[in-house]
């Protein structure tokens, strides 16, 4: 059985702020043991599409938290939880085209300069879209960049833009914490 922390008003989830493809990733998380969905109905979807990134990135594009969107969006985090899961798929990079299919961007040179614009099939596809053509953004950018959290018990994913590129953790106050924690307890344990 699914748990459900959250409340239509605020993000319960542990890890926001990450670009677009990551953050729908992390619409999965969790919280004692138990998996939890955000995506489990259209108020989760409103409280995802409300997330100041995710507002951000969608805010060209009026979007309505309704069922369309929702089964769009998930076909688009599906496709990418096996892309990231397991790279090198085939079913993954054709299911995650399959999104890509919806949307395209038409390049136009106006009187101010080159410019873009986003056409999509319908309203309902514009964040599903958003997100996969985010994911081959940082495809192209640092793909090494996009990793797992290094906690076992943990399901978040980021986008590592420490300078160095050595961040492990979704959070350093969560998963990281709790690896300290552990190691101190394990040398102390030993002494």
């Amino acid at each position: 059985m699914r748990g459900k922390v959250f409340m239509a008003a605020q993000d319960p989830r542990p890890l926001i702020g990450e670009p677009l493809a990551i953050d729908l990733l992390n619409t999965r998380w969790m919280h004692e043991g138990v998996r939890q969905d955000l995506l489990e109905s259209t108020d989760g979807l409103a409280v995802w599409l409300a997330a100041p990134t995710v507002a951000t990135e969608l805010r060209d594009h009026p979007v309505r938290a309704d069922a369309a969107t929702l089964n769009a969006v998930r076909q688009a985090r599906a496709a990418l939880t096996e892309l990231v899961d397991t790279p090198e798929t085939p079913t993954g990079r054709a299911n995650l085209n399959a999104v890509l299919e919806h949307g395209s961007v038409r390049l136009t040179l106006t009187a101010e300069g080159p410019t873009q614009t986003v056409e999509i099939d319908s309203a309902a596809w514009y964040p599903a879209w958003a997100a996969a053509e985010n994911y081959l953004r940082l495809l192209a950018d640092r793909p090494e960049r996009l990793r797992p959290c290094a906690n076992p018990a943990c399901i978040l994913h980021f986008y590592d833009v420490s300078k160095n590129g050595t961040r492990r953790w979704c959070s350093m106050t969560g998963c990281g914490n709790r690896a300290k924690a552990s190691r101190h307890y394990a040398r102390h344990r030993q002494s």
